[in-house]
């Protein structure tokens, strides 16, 4: 089931977000350290509310996979099915109301596939990634990101696992850092006469510099970076086509090691990182 949902890009809609018709592929998955087990419950059945979801009509295609951890985690895989449904909805809403257009027009479609990230007794990590499409030139992203803390029963989030306001001011500017560099690289690659490249540069550094507000809203999306101690070795912060660069650049990842994270993390959560003496 998985296979059917290859083009994904996407931003919240818990945050539900917008989608790139491109369809670039999602923030690669963390390596599975040794201590980090994935779920090995048999996949949900079709009577189970977690099965996977497969819809073809003349009015619209879409497909929802959920993870191994859903069969695990029912507290987790609700929140993953609240968002699906959200999402399933608005798809809905846009084929009804688009009436006489129908005939003329391509099938809606909506895919979102969920992906274990890390699983393991104190922490569970969910990818969603997905995109829509109810018209127009292309589709919209769908991106989220789910850091569930099993033994409490609740998400992790940001604001939590830094508190300080005044430490999201060293993150962001580590993230601007990285993604000043990566949109340098990129400039330089598409090789533009020196006029476009000044405005790109300026244009896109605008976007960073507003979409890396130190502020945990603008970080809310993470997940772990595991090493094969099964520590932390980073945090990989998500942003959304447009949040800090044009459309065509998509999805963009920054992992932020933990040397630079760990004195503004919360005393309960360190543990989970790896120290500066690994």
């Amino acid at each position: 089931m998985k296979q059917l949902f290859v083009r994904i890009l996407a931003v919240p809609l818990l945050g539900l977000g917008l989608v790139a018709c491109d369809r670039q592929a999602p923030a690669p998955a963390v390596t599975m350290p040794p201590s980090a087990t994935v779920a090995t419950a048999p996949p949900a059945t079709q009577e189970s509310p977690f099965a996977d979801v497969a819809e073809t009509t003349p009015d619209y295609v879409l497909g929802i996979s959920y993870p191994p951890s859903a069969a695990r985690y029912p507290a987790l895989a609700a929140q993953l099915k609240v968002y699906a449904d959200a999402a399933r909805t608005e798809l809905l809403q846009a084929v009804k109301s688009r009436g006489a257009l129908a005939e003329a027009a391509p099938p809606y479609d909506l895919s979102i596939s969920f992906t274990d990230v890390l699983v393991s007794p104190t922490l569970v990590a969910v990818a969603a990634d997905g995109s829509s499409y109810t018209g127009g030139a292309h589709g919209s992203p769908l991106l989220a990101r789910f850091v569930w803390l099993p033994q409490q029963g609740r998400m992790l989030k940001a604001s939590e696992l830094v508190p300080n306001a005044k430490s999201w001011e060293t993150i962001a500017a580590n993230v601007r850092e990285q993604l000043h560099t990566a949109l340098s690289q990129r400039v330089d690659a598409d090789a533009l006469p020196a006029g476009e490249r000044v405005e790109l540069v300026k244009s896109a550094g605008r976007m960073i510099q507003d979409g890396t507000e130190p502020s945990p809203d603008n970080f809310a999306m993470f997940e772990p970076v595991v090493a094969p101690s099964g520590k932390w070795r980073a945090l990989r912060f998500v942003f959304a086509p447009y949040q800090v660069g044009p459309y065509s650049d998509g999805t963009q990842t920054v992992d932020v090691p933990a040397a630079v994270l760990l004195p503004h993390i919360a005393p309960e959560y360190t543990d989970f990182f790896e120290s500066d003496r690994g």
